[in-house]
């Protein structure tokens, strides 16, 4: 089937830093605007999407103007965590980099829904991969180099401000040859080894530094801001049936395990139906229901105010036996002993 162009987006919280470029260049936003038909209703507001084609636009008019190649990391430069909706503030509030990589990678339809985002642990690195969607009557990648440079640039910055130092990746592997102009400004950003013509796309990170706990770490924001991301992502894909799925699971924990046909009732549809369509996403309701309980669990366990009946009453346990028995088969440890080796490592980070 042949994919109509403007399906891919991104979002337009990326008129943020794009803006921000653009001051930076002395490159005035009406000119932009004008040139690559940018229109002011694109961004009026978080979740508004901009065509993934008139951001690859901005990029080559930006550069053309300038007669320069690095406005793609001008965009990383000037990093807001608005750029990602809310996601750039759970991402600020995550527990280490690690997990707020993670958080991205679950959520990057925030974000775009041109690409595919995984984390892979290979050694004592990790490989944070970008897999870009092709059209399917050209086989053209739907992002230019340039927008790969910026996305990947803009989580090199991320880091940078969350640690609050210049770290940087150990490599960047690009899917392409290298191109005819120089891009030292890519290794002058990114403070590593450039690999062209890799078989991926990716950052490389080390393990122990993205295992470090962040200051910044707040996990009743991060359960705020998660709880937005999930209401967003059912507002911009209403056939999403997973997404539907865990939402009203959130909804309902609080008074008790929802079964599967209460969750079928109240998404209007019928059991069998409600069945059939997440065997297609291959998944189904009770692994859902037991990685929703487990992510919140482990999100308040770090609430030190919230005794462990509660919490277990928060995630749909009606006894706090059962609620120890489900958190030691998630962990391997006892709710008690988690917090107190969490609260360790935090102090041990300080």
């Amino acid at each position: 089937m042949k994919i109509m162009s403007s399906y891919f987006s991104v979002g337009s919280g990326w008129m943020i830093p794009i803006t921000r470029a653009l001051e930076s260049w002395n490159i005035e936003l009406s000119d932009v605007m004008r040139e690559c038909d940018v229109r002011q209703e694109d961004f009026v507001d978080q979740e508004s999407r901009l065509s993934a084609e008139k951001t690859v636009l901005i990029m080559d008019f930006c550069n053309t103007f300038a007669n320069r190649h690095d406005f793609s990391i001008a965009i990383a430069q000037a990093f807001h965590p608005g750029m990602f909706h809310a996601l750039g503030y759970a991402m600020m509030s995550s527990d280490t980099l690690l997990d707020a990589f993670s958080r991205i990678a679950r959520y990057k339809r925030v974000v775009s829904n041109t690409c595919t985002l995984k984390l892979e642990t290979r050694g004592e690195n990790m490989h944070f991969l970008m897999d870009v969607i092709a059209y399917d009557d050209s086989g053209r990648a739907v992002l230019s180099h340039d927008c790969i440079f910026s996305f990947l640039g803009t989580i090199t910055q991320f880091a940078r401000e969350t640690l609050k130092s210049d770290y940087s990746p150990l490599a960047v592997h690009l899917n392409w040859p290298k191109p005819n102009y120089d891009t030292q400004f890519l290794n002058d950003y990114f403070q590593c080894e450039i690999f062209f013509d890799s078989d991926e796309i990716s950052l490389v990170y080390d393990e122990e530094t993205l295992s470090k706990q962040l200051i910044g770490r707040n996990p009743l924001l991060t359960q705020s801001h998660e709880k937005l991301l999930d209401e967003y992502l059912s507002r911009l894909d209403r056939t999403d049936v997973e997404q539907l799925v865990r939402n009203r699971i959130y909804e309902m924990l609080p008074l008790g395990t929802p079964s599967q046909s209460e969750i079928a009732s109240h998404l209007g549809m019928s059991l069998r139906n409600l069945q059939r369509r997440l065997h297609e996403k291959n998944t189904c309701f009770r692994d859902i229901l037991e990685h929703t309980r487990r992510k919140l669990a482990l999100e308040y366990i770090l609430q030190s105010h919230l005794s462990f009946n509660e919490i277990g009453y928060l995630v749909g346990f009606s006894n706090i036996g059962n609620f120890n028995r489900a958190f030691k088969r998630w962990t391997g440890v006892t709710p008690g002993v988690y917090r107190k080796q969490q609260r360790s490592v935090f102090k041990a980070a300080q």
